[in-house]
């Protein structure tokens, strides 16, 4: 018996492990000591175990990252906190989580950073990584003190979902950010073709009467993005693509070298705008859901690595949020303990093979934030243990009170999936495990 949140050494015996980072595919155990792991296949010889965990017929992978929570806190800690989320984490085999800049404060100082970081640090559950607000307040006018937010600890820098003031200021921050090797992360968003829309502009929104937002909207921005990245040569990752035109103007640009990659929502994977009908607020998201061609095309860019990781853009909302007139309620999902079933229900729809699906959740996202070289993502000996332990084959059914997020909003209620998690480490800690 391992203890909770306790460093101690123990070997998970028998599993399949997968590590796509170093290609690793094969039954075997693995030893930690130390909060690293130190063998695969072979203990090292003064290895002495102090517990041991049967994983036969489970899969042993790197602890899953995330490259979108909103955890609420600090701000909005009637929606959410960072201990109920980081616990939701790692309830999904989550070991780290991404916080974009836009909680209240803004991620525009390093205090912030550090507050946020303590707060994660307490509860103890997952590990918080934090992106850095572009301009001063988000507010898309002033840069903000981008390089002192990095030496805090930021991975990155996004103005969210707010808009900028104008193109000029854009590239003066990718400028900024290039200048010091900085990643921008960009949400593809016309602010003005958006025009305050809830759906995507199509015959579904139409019939409905719903204020929509035509698929322009994220391609422009994206070309606009693109010719700032071309211009100003940094490195910039899009965050939930969900156009079939923005995956074929990103994988061209990818193809002509440029340095830039992309992600998808995967609630954006299985919905599509038809899913709204009947003003179903759980499906109000942004970027919203598009067509199925869309859908499909999204799917074929993750098939072909066009989209390097996928993302629960995790948005937990108390009750009431979702309660309001369709385009009055507050857009987003609550996606920490579906993400896992939903990305391995891919392999059983012949979309990606189970390697593929642990890669774009692991190592995917963690080269994204630049976290590899911390060993975030892998399982590579010597580096530290964020470990997930799953049970592919164990069904489930999407209910209330099989949700461990504080947010209750999801489409996928009454879904039946498969496979969940029995164990999850961070640091060689047993920070979860699965009763049962």
């Amino acid at each position: 018996m391992i203890p909770l949140r306790k460093r101690v050494a123990f070997v998970i015996r028998g599993g399949r492990i997968i590590d796509p980072a170093n290609n690793v595919d094969r039954t075997a155990d693995l030893f930690v000591q130390r909060g690293k792991i130190v063998g695969i296949g072979t203990a090292p010889e003064d290895f002495s175990a102090d517990a041991e965990i049967d994983a036969r017929d489970r899969i042993v992978c790197p602890g899953l990252v995330e490259l979108g929570a909103r955890l609420r806190e600090p701000g909005q800690e009637h929606k959410a906190t960072i201990e109920s989320e980081t616990r939701a984490a790692a309830a999904g085999g989550i070991t780290t989580l991404c916080c974009p800049p836009d909680t209240d404060p803004v991620i525009d100082t390093p205090a912030v950073v550090e507050l946020i970081r303590q707060r994660a640090d307490q509860a103890g559950f997952s590990r918080v990584v934090t992106l850095g607000a572009l301009t001063q307040g988000l507010c898309g006018e002033r840069l903000s003190e981008a390089a002192a937010l990095q030496q805090a600890g930021c991975c990155g820098f996004s103005n969210a979902l707010r808009p900028m003031t104008n193109a000029q200021v854009q590239r003066r921050a990718f400028e900024y950010a290039a200048s010091f090797g900085a990643t921008v992360f960009v949400h593809a968003e016309d602010h003005w073709l958006a025009n305050g829309g809830c759906a995507h502009e199509g015959a579904i929104a139409t019939r409905m009467g719903l204020p929509a937002i035509p698929a322009a909207a994220e391609t422009a921005a994206v070309a606009r993005d693109l010719a700032l990245v071309e211009q100003t040569g940094v490195r910039a990752h899009f965050c939930r693509l969900s156009t079939a035109r923005a995956i074929q103007m990103v994988a061209r640009a990818r193809y002509d070298g440029l340095p830039v990659t992309a992600d998808v929502a995967i609630p954006h994977l299985f919905l599509t705008d038809m899913d709204i009908v009947g003003f179903n607020a759980q499906c109000h998201v942004r970027p919203p859901l598009r067509t199925a061609h869309d859908r499909d095309a999204l799917r074929a860019g993750l098939a072909r690595g066009t989209l390097s990781a996928i993302c629960a853009d995790h948005q937990p909302h108390e009750a009431d949020a979702k309660l309001a007139p369709f385009p009055s309620t507050a857009p987003g999902i609550s996606g920490l303990d579906t993400l896992l079933s939903l990305a391995l229900r891919l392999i059983d729809e012949n979309l990606l093979t189970l390697t593929e699906v642990i890669e774009r959740l692991t190592i995917g996202p963690a080269s994204i934030l630049g976290l590899e070289a911390q060993g975030i993502g892998s399982l590579s000996v010597g580096k530290r243990a964020d470990i997930a332990v799953i049970d592919p084959g164990h069904p489930w059914r999407v209910a209330p009170e099989t949700l461990h997020s504080a947010g209750r909003n999801t489409p996928f209620l009454g879904w039946e999936l498969k496979g969940r998690v029995t164990h999850t480490f961070v640091g060689g800690k047993l920070v979860f495990q699965r009763d049962g």
